[in-house]
């Protein structure tokens, strides 16, 4: 006979999803309500509010994408890109891969700047690569790149973007709320994030936010977008303010609440000091690392605080730590990706996880299993 389910409590330090305060859970636990009830248009108003407080951004086209971070990511590509496109991306991890294949299923022309995995993107060959394609339409770029841990220069990035009359697309799924991030002061176009992540709501929204040179491109699309669901020109009849909304779909009313009380909490601490946090406790974690022999995988100055990529220690076999890790301290880490894979785990500290005791505790995981 089946029973309710009831999930281990686990140290989320993995990629994500990190940790959820108890706050986020009960906030989502409330009553549902209609999508269109009068007291829902309200909330999310004031749900778009602090997205674009957390964006750093005035831009109109705000909005919770109503699927995990790779929605986010898809539905960007889909409005900005139409077949014959020529698009930059730049590809130094998984994600930048995944930026790739999106844009070659739209039909676009990919031109892609290779980084080594590990390393940020190289802001020269981007300038050469744009200077060689002066017909390229975006530029897209990964701001935090979750499968290496390495942070790039976004707002050398966008200027080179605007430079080059480009539109720039930035994934900031892994930086939102974790490190510092002006969409508008930067000059980026179009953003996408998860709520998994440094937001410490659960999985399954995307905060995206575009600018009215974005906006006007999907305005001036010469062919429909590709994807109903993921049509900007028509969720923003939805999105778009004021008390009169046209349905487009069944919006995830508890998740919503979810999203709207992480937010809060954010807010609440201010986020220059949440960015802040994770700078130090990331400290804290790199003296731990250290002090054990373990190594990082990405360059001084170009790690990010929030995803720290570290090589495997010698004679520990990948996936028997991370088990022992689990079953015997109830803490999570990730693996490597792609060329990683075998050779790396990914440590979280993101959001509600990113705190001196989550490092106090993996620090006395680390030591039985490496039996010190």
């Amino acid at each position: 006979m089946s029973q309710s389910f009831l999930p281990p409590t686990r140290l989320l330090m993995g990629p994500g999803p990190s940790n959820v305060p108890k706050r986020v859970l009960e906030a989502m636990a409330r009553p549902t309500i209609g999508h269109l009830d009068p007291v829902f248009v309200a909330f999310m108003d004031e749900l778009k509010g602090l997205l674009q407080w957390v964006f750093r951004s005035d831009n109109t086209l705000t909005l919770p994408v109503s699927g995990p971070g790779t929605a986010g990511m898809e539905a960007c590509f889909v409005n900005l890109l139409e077949p014959g496109d020529k698009i930059v991306v730049c590809r130094n991890g998984a994600f930048g891969q995944r930026m790739v294949e999106m844009s070659e299923r739209i039909g676009a022309e990919v031109i892609v700047v290779d980084q080594d995995w590990g390393r940020a993107v190289d802001r020269e060959a981007v300038a050469r690569t744009l200077a060689e394609h002066p017909d390229a339409r975006v530029l897209a770029f990964v701001h935090a790149e979750t499968s290496t841990g390495a942070v790039s220069d976004a707002a050398a990035l966008a200027a080179l973007a605007i430079e080059h009359d480009c539109l720039s697309i930035m994934d900031c799924v892994t930086s939102l709320g974790g490190m510092t991030l002006e969409v508008d002061d930067w000059g980026v176009d179009a953003a996408y994030s998860g709520t998994q992540k440094c937001l410490s709501c659960p999985p399954g929204l995307s905060p995206v936010t575009l600018s009215e040179r974005a906006a006007e491109k999907i305005r001036a699309r010469n062919y429909p977008v590709q994807s109903w669901f993921m049509d900007f020109s028509l969720v923003m009849n939805y999105w778009g303010g004021g008390g009169k909304r046209a349905y487009h779909h069944t919006a995830p009313v508890n998740a919503l609440y979810g999203l709207h009380e992480a937010l809060l909490i954010l807010k609440e601490e201010g986020l220059e000091s949440a960015w802040r946090r994770h700078a130090e406790t990331h400290q804290q974690l790199k003296r731990m690392l250290e002090g054990l022999g373990i190594e990082f995988v990405v360059p001084e100055g170009e790690r990010l605080p929030q995803l720290n990529a570290v090589r495997i220690p010698a004679g520990i076999d990948d996936a028997e730590g991370r088990r022992y890790l689990l079953e015997e301290h109830g803490i999570e880490v990730g693996a490597g990706l792609g060329p990683l894979a075998g050779k790396i785990w990914r440590i979280g500290l993101m959001g509600e996880t990113c705190r001196p005791e989550s490092v106090t505790r993996l620090e006395q995981g680390l030591r039985g299993l490496l039996g010190r």
